[in-house]
Formats: structure tokens, C-alpha cells, sequence
């Protein structure tokens, strides 16, 4: 089983290079007794960069969670029980990091101006799409949720990830926010993301230490995606 670095607390997904062992190999791809490379999954793309060891490097195209965590690689294989480093493209990783967050501000003020429920998201490396029910968002919406994202963002409010019992988060967080529902049975701790009490909703994803480090959000698009739901698209303001 390989260790993941990055899901401890809010600076484990700060680790830009690692090092670790590999355990098994593949014809492309290696399995690492550690890393800090986020696999595909929940929404969120893969991290790429590379892995290094005295003979050679590869680059790392994608990351894969099917029961191991799987690294591809262009290039060489290092040898099974290789001591290897791992440096993840940081730039892409943060920007994930940034929309990823950026993605709570917006589910959190959805539900609280408009009622409306998280029904699905993605994570590109420059932009983002979140889909909400039931809304029926006009423009003046769409600006308003545009605004309440933002003053988070600029509230400059604290991000932590801290693991908690299932029974003792459904407690204290409203059901319409967050659908536990869709979890297994099977899962008693969960990975929680708290935006400083603003949003607190299990995730397995990366994120940033505090909201103003998005430094802003812009929505690009709106679409219909059925009754009653619709798609946002959103990204980074530049600096």
C-alpha cells in the first residue's frame, strides 16, 4: 500500500519533491512505496513531473489509483527497490490546488443564496466547471455568487484538513450541503476540508492554505444541463 503524503494535513499538499522506494514496476509505469503525486480522482486531474535516480529520470505523464497508485512514466523504468526522488510539476499542481478550493467558496455560497446542492464538478489545469440543483440562476445571480465567492476569498479565511468520525461530522454539518449519502457505508473516517467554518465537506483533493492565495475567481459561462440544474464555469483572475 503506498503511503500518500499529501493527505495528512494542509501543508503535506505544499511537498513539491520526495523521495521514496520503488516497489513494483510495470512496462510503463512504477508503484512507489510513498508519494506525493495526487492521483486522478474525485474531480481533480492527476499530477505529473518526474522521477529521478542515479542512473536516468522519467517524466511522470499521469497518476492512476486502480487499488495501487499507479505512476506512468516517458522513459526509462527504475528497478524494483530503486531509492528514486519525485518532483511534481508545481505550477500545475497549484493551480489545482487554487480551483479546488476555489470549488468549496462556490458550493458553500450556492447553498447558502440559492439552496443549491453540489451535483457534480471537475478540475481542468486553467479552469473549472461546478453543476448545481435545484437553481435557476439569472444574470444578477450569477454575479451575486460571483461577488460572495470572492469576499471569501478575500476574507483571507484558514484552510485545514483533519480527519473525523462519519457519525460526528453528519452532526454538525447540514445534509443538504454535503452529500454523505453518496459515500460508502464502509467509510467511519473521513478526510474534511474546513474553509475556516465557511464550508466543511469531506474531500479527498489538494488544497491551499488560505483563501487569498486564489487571489480571485471569474465566471465564464453559464449552461443549462437539465431541469433545474445548471453548469458554471469559472477560473483564476491573473495576478
Amino acid at each position: 500500500m503506498t503511503e500518500l503524503l499529501y493527505m495528512d494535513d494542509i501543508e503535506s499538499n505544499y511537498i513539491r519533491e520526495f523521495e521514496a522506494r520503488v516497489g513494483r514496476t510495470g512496462e510503463d509505469f512504477v508503484v512507489l512505496d510513498r508519494t506525493a503525486f495526487y492521483p486522478k480522482g474525485g474531480g481533480q486531474p492527476s499530477d505529473t513531473g518526474k522521477i529521478l535516480w542515479e542512473e536516468d529520470e522519467s517524466t511522470v505523464s499521469k497518476v492512476e489509483k486502480k487499488g495501487d497508485i499507479i505512476h506512468r512514466l516517458e522513459g526509462e523504468i527504475p528497478d524494483e527497490g530503486k531509492e528514486v526522488e519525485g518532483i511534481i510539476d508545481w505550477e500545475r499542481r497549484y493551480n489545482h490546488m487554487k480551483l479546488h478550493t476555489a470549488q468549496h467558496l462556490f458550493s458553500a455560497s450556492a447553498f447558502e443564496l440559492f439552496g443549491g446542492r453540489t451535483a457534480g464538478n471537475k478540475i481542468y489545469t486553467d479552469h473549472s466547471r461546478v453543476d448545481f440543483e435545484p437553481v435557476d440562476l439569472d444574470e444578477d445571480d450569477v454575479e451575486d455568487l460571483e461577488a460572495e465567492v470572492n469576499s471569501l476569498i478575500e476574507e483571507a479565511h484558514s484552510v485545514e484538513i483533519y480527519e473525523e468520525e462519519r457519525e460526528e461530522l453528519q452532526r454538525r454539518i447540514e445534509d443538504e450541503r454535503v452529500n454523505l449519502e453518496l459515500l460508502p457505508d464502509s467509510i467511519d473516517i473521513l478526510r474534511v476540508v474546513d474553509i475556516d467554518g465557511e464550508d466543511i465537506c469531506p474531500c479527498a483533493g489538494t488544497h491551499v492554505r488560505n483563501t487569498e492565495e486564489i487571489k480571485g475567481v471569474q465566471i465564464t459561462d453559464v449552461e443549462n444541463k437539465g431541469k433545474n440544474t445548471q453548469r458554471i464555469y469559472y477560473e483564476l483572475k491573473e495576478e
